[in-house]
C-alpha cells in the first residue's frame, strides 16, 4: 500500500505544478480536468500525510521509552505512545477507504423511477409519497428536480413518475435505492382497521453524458401523443408529448412534462441515453456481481430492499438489518440516516472483498 501511497504523492505534485502553469490555465477544459483530479487526491495525501507524522510521532516515543528512567515522564510516553498506535490503525482504515476505485457515476445527476407495484391505489398513493420523499431529500441537499413525466390519479396517487435529480453527488446519494419498497398500514378506505402490504418498486440511473453512449436514428422510433395526467393546462390540448423506443433493445421512454415537443423529445434521448448506459453496465457487470452475492450494491430492481411499518412507526432496510423509529420524519425526507448506513456498508463489503 505504501508504494501505491507514494505514486500518488508523486502525482499529486505533478498535478499541483501542472494546474499553475500559464499555458495549462489558458486550456480551460484541460485545466479544469487537472483541477478536478488535484482536488480527488487531496483527501488521501492529507491522510498519508497525518499518517507518516504519526509513525514518526510513535516511533520517537519508543526511542525515548529506551532512554527515559523517570517514572511520571515514562508513564506519559506509555500514554502516547498508546495514543499513537490507536491514531495509526485509524488512519491506516482510512486509507484503505480512501484507496477503494471510485464509483465513476457518483457525482452525476441522477434519474429516479418510480412505480406503484402490488396494492392497487394503495400502491398508487404510497409511489407518490415516496416521489415526495426523495424530492424533499434532495431539497435539503440543495438540488434541482427536474420532472420528466407523472401519471398522476384524481385520487392523489400516482402509477409511475419519473424525475431527475440535478446536482453534484445526486446519484452517491440515490444509488442505493433501487429495488422494492414494501409498504404496511391501514388504508384510509379501509373500514376494518386491517393492515393492507403493498409495494412500489424504484429505478435508479445515472445521467450518462452524450460521450457515453451514441443513439442512432435508425435504431429509434419517436410518436408523439397527447400528455395525460390529473390537471394541468396544457394536458391533452396538443401532442407535445414523445415516446422514444429503441429498436435494438426494446426499451421505452415517455416524457410528457414540457409543453415543447421539441423539450420533451430532448428530454426523452437524455433518459434513453442514461437508460441504453445503465442496460450495457449491467450486462458488463453481470459476472461480477454473480460472485459478490453479499454485496449492498445498487440492489436488485425484483428484491424487496426495504419495509415501511407506518402501525409500529418503524423504517427497515433489509440488505443491512437497520431499522429507524422515525417513519414520520423518513417520510418527510430525513433518510441521510440510512443513505449513510448504506454506504459504510458497501464500504465494508468491498473492504472484505480487497481483503480476501
Amino acid at each position: 500500500m505504501t508504494d501505491k501511497l507514494d505514486k500518488i504523492v508523486l502525482r499529486y505534485e505533478f498535478l499541483t505544478e501542472q494546474i499553475s502553469k500559464p499555458e495549462v490555465i489558458a486550456d480551460n477544459n484541460s485545466w479544469k480536468k487537472l483541477v478536478k483530479e488535484h482536488s480527488s487526491l487531496t483527501p488521501i495525501i492529507e491522510c498519508y500525510e497525518e499518517y507518516k507524522k504519526n509513525l514518526t510521532a510513535l516511533s520517537d516515543a519508543l526511542e525515548m521509552v529506551e532512554m527515559e528512567t523517570d517514572k511520571e515522564m515514562l508513564d506519559l510516553l506509555h500514554e502516547e505512545i498508546s495514543t499513537a498506535k490507536k491514531r495509526k490503525e485509524e488512519l491506516l482504515e482510512q486509507l484503505k477507504v480512501l484507496l477503494l476505485p471510485k464509483d465513476p457515476n457518483d457525482e452525476k445527476n441522477v434519474i429516479i423511477e418510480v412505480r406503484a407495484g402490488a396494492g392497487g391505489e394503495e400502491a398508487a398513493l404510497f409511489a407518490n409519497e415516496i416521489r415526495r420523499m426523495y424530492y424533499m431529500f434532495a431539497e435539503k441537499n440543495r438540488w434541482k428536480i427536474e420532472e420528466i413525466g407523472i401519471d398522476e390519479n384524481e385520487l392523489g396517487g400516482m402509477k409511475e413518475g419519473s424525475f431527475m435529480v440535478v446536482g453534484e453527488g445526486a446519484y452517491s446519494k440515490f444509488k442505493f435505492e433501487s429495488g422494492v419498497h414494501r409498504v404496511q398500514r391501514v388504508p384510509d378506505t379501509e373500514s376494518q382497521g386491517r393492515i393492507h402490504t403493498s409495494t412500489i418498486t424504484v429505478a435508479v440511473l445515472p445521467e450518462a453524458p452524450d460521450v457515453d453512449i451514441e443513439i442512432l436514428d435508425k435504431d429509434i422510433k419517436i410518436d408523439t401523443y397527447r400528455s395525460s395526467g390529473a390537471g394541468g393546462q396544457h394536458v391533452n390540448k396538443t401532442e407535445s408529448a414523445i415516446r422514444i423506443t429503441h429498436l435494438p433493445t426494446g426499451i421505452v421512454v415517455n416524457c410528457q412534462d414540457e409543453r415543447s415537443q421539441i423539450k420533451n423529445r430532448e428530454k426523452a434521448l437524455n433518459i434513453l441515453r442514461s437508460k441504453l448506459y445503465d442496460y450495457f453496465q449491467t450486462q458488463a457487470d453481470a459476472e461480477y456481481a454473480a460472485t459478490r452475492k453479499s454485496q449492498v450494491g445498487t440492489g436488485d430492481r425484483s428484491e424487496r430492499i426495504r419495509t415501511y411499518n407506518f402501525p409500529q412507526g418503524r423504517v427497515t432496510d433489509h440488505r443491512i438489518g437497520l431499522t429507524l423509529y422515525s417513519i414520520e420524519n423518513f417520510m418527510n425526507g430525513d433518510i441521510g440516516e440510512m443513505v449513510e448506513a448504506l454506504r459504510i456498508a458497501d464500504q465494508t463489503a468491498k473492504l472484505q472483498e480487497n481483503n480476501d
